[in-house]
């Protein structure tokens, strides 16, 4: 099966970065806990920018992902975390490999 990964490339208003990495923390660490879809959640902090972020993230499946928009831990960091951004943008891949 192609897994479904999707890159999203952050820039954090620079005097909420300790906030946004919080809530970061705790949506990906709740994607990866409790979500059987999700196959990764890597944060990605650029080490001479701190308001450059990239988050990585697996899913098995489009439906996995399209669930893990449904969860209360996604729909929080929504409400959250968006405040603390300049920017975001997202992109999807298929993952055809390992």
């Amino acid at each position: 099966m192609e897994a479904l990964a999707l890159c999203v490339h952050i820039r954090i208003k620079p005097d909420r970065i300790d906030e946004f990495m919080a809530r970061v923390g705790e949506n990906g660490r709740a994607a990866r806990d409790t979500e059987p879809g999700c196959r990764g959640f890597d944060i990605l902090v650029d080490p001479n920018d701190p308001t450059k972020v990239m988050l990585y993230e697996v899913y098995d499946s489009e439906a996995a992902f399209e669930l893990h928009q449904q969860t209360p831990h996604f729909r929080k960091y929504l409400e959250t975390a968006l405040p603390c951004l300049e920017s975001r943008e997202r992109q999807f891949f298929r993952r055809v490999a390992p």
